[in-house]
């Protein structure tokens, strides 16, 4: 997914914590500072991951994170180190 303008995701982030009224003062605050701070923060406050996966068949949430980072433009002449993108290097090799 790419985000095209954050101010207006973290708009939409900060209207809905404003507007849940069983929110507790202390969390809204805490809530508001996190999704003004990260885009991705602001992500995880209008989208459950639960639901994203919920009704697709042979499948069950485990673990659901979110993070962020910058886009860079896809140059498909560049040069590049197919071992930067071996995947099984993410492996715990220790046991």
């Amino acid at each position: 997914m790419e985000v095209t303008d954050a101010a207006e995701l973290t708009g939409a982030a900060v209207g809905r914590i404003n507007a849940d009224p069983a929110l507790p003062d202390d969390e809204r605050r805490q809530s508001l500072e996190t999704v003004r701070d990260d885009p991705a923060e602001a992500l995880a406050h209008l989208i459950d991951p639960f639901d994203l996966v919920n009704e697709v068949p042979g499948t069950e949430l485990a673990q659901a994170s979110w993070s962020s980072e910058e886009m860079t433009d896809y140059d498909p002449d560049a040069e590049w180190d197919a071992a930067e993108w071996d995947l099984a290097d993410d492996t715990d090799e220790e046991g």
